[in-house]
């Protein structure tokens, strides 16, 4: 085992740090404040190469492996953990959708535009009633001749209405049956194909979130990713990896609020002498760092199956769920250790605090994660 980091990870690392500090750091509270979806930042990532960190060079993406990737959404997300989100989004779950089951033709045409963030790209699964219980969704797909008519909603779809082409899987079979369900490629502009509300969030603000429609949506079949009835199953399996993103994300968000509150322990003076010399103080700073260091080693050894093509169910989700609840309780330790300073706009934990619950509900909740892996377990 080596746990030093390679030269391309360090490189990778200190790319996407001055990326955040020069184009995010900036504007992080203004985007919040106003839910900006900073498109023209997406942009500028995908110049660096970060909106197509898995894709193949051909197919103009970076061909970079799982460790690469987790410190990409690491490093962003210590500065600002919705553009952390947006990017894992745009990643591991519309485009890795497509590249892992998009036939040639399909990933010539649309990966070159997704790696580049020419486009941007949205993934739909989730819907009202159908959030943990994603084989009872309702939204259906009808074959007629040479093309599918779909017609329903999505909900809580990250780019739901800034997407170019999103990745939608629908009902093409009997409700309940997880080989009922298929996946389309469905590109912005198609007729019957809108958005519809933008969710008011608690935290991940600059990551737009919103509803998918369809009404009579008419898509060619040439636009099916797979069999007719794989889609429940590709998605289970982009779940997998799109975890190990989550984890990496709520990684991001742990190390940004315990720097913060590291910074100002041994910054605020009570008593005469640093609030970081009181046992109370430096016995949450031993905590939050010890969780952290075992999240990011869960995280690495989940990318070094991903890496290997070895099955990474059980520990993709003990990663998600573990990180996913340590940021939370780092980033309510940092507003505890700031004091009423924590709670006010003017110090950076309140965001990290806002922003960590979304990382144990999105891509499938703690409760979810403890079922798959109970499950992997007692096989």
């Amino acid at each position: 085992m080596n746990f030093d980091y390679s030269e391309t990870l360090e490189m990778v690392a200190s790319s996407a740090r001055e990326f955040a500090e020069q184009y995010i750091r900036p504007y992080v509270m203004e985007w919040d404040e106003a839910q900006t979806f900073p498109v023209e930042v997406f942009k500028k990532a995908g110049e660096l190469g970060f909106m197509g960190v898995l894709v193949p060079q051909e197919l103009g993406g970076s061909d970079l492996g799982y460790h690469e990737y987790i410190k990409v959404i690491e490093e962003i997300s210590i500065v600002d953990p919705s553009i952390g989100l947006s990017i894992a989004a745009h990643n591991s779950l519309c485009t890795n959708h497509i590249l892992s089951f998009g036939n040639e033709a399909q990933k010539k045409k649309w990966l070159p535009k997704l790696a580049t963030a020419e486009w941007i790209g949205a993934w739909g699964l989730t819907e009202h009633n159908t959030g943990s219980d994603a084989a009872g969704m309702s939204t259906t797909a009808v074959k007629d001749g040479d093309s599918w008519v779909i017609n329903g909603a999505k909900n809580f779809i990250t780019h739901g209405k800034s997407g170019d082409i999103a990745v939608v899987i629908v009902r093409t079979g009997e409700k309940g049956d997880s080989h009922g369900m298929t996946a389309f490629a469905i590109e912005k502009g198609t007729p019957g194909f809108t958005s519809g509300k933008k969710e008011n969030k608690l935290g991940m603000r600059a990551s737009e979130t919103a509803e998918l429609v369809f009404d009579n949506c008419r898509v060619p079949d040439a636009n099916r990713l797979g069999e007719v009835g794989d889609g429940f199953i590709q998605s289970m399996k982009i779940l997998d990896g799109g975890r190990i993103s989550i984890g990496a994300l709520s990684l991001g968000i742990a190390k940004g609020a315990y720097e913060a509150a590291l910074k100002y322990s041994q910054e605020r003076v009570q008593f005469g002498k640093p609030i970081s010399k009181f046992q109370a103080i430096s016995f949450k700073l031993a905590d939050m760092a010890t969780e952290i260091e075992a999240s990011e080693l869960l995280l690495h050894k989940a990318a070094f199956l991903k890496n290997e093509g070895r099955n990474v169910t059980k520990l993709g989700a003990m990663a998600k769920m573990y990180a996913s609840e340590v940021c939370v309780r780092v980033a309510n330790e940092a507003v505890q250790i700031h004091g009423g300073y924590g709670y006010t706009k003017d110090y950076p934990v309140e965001k990290f605090y806002r922003d960590s619950k979304l990382c144990t509900i999105g891509e499938g909740t703690t409760e979810i994660q403890k079922i798959v892996i109970a499950r992997n377990i007692l096989k």
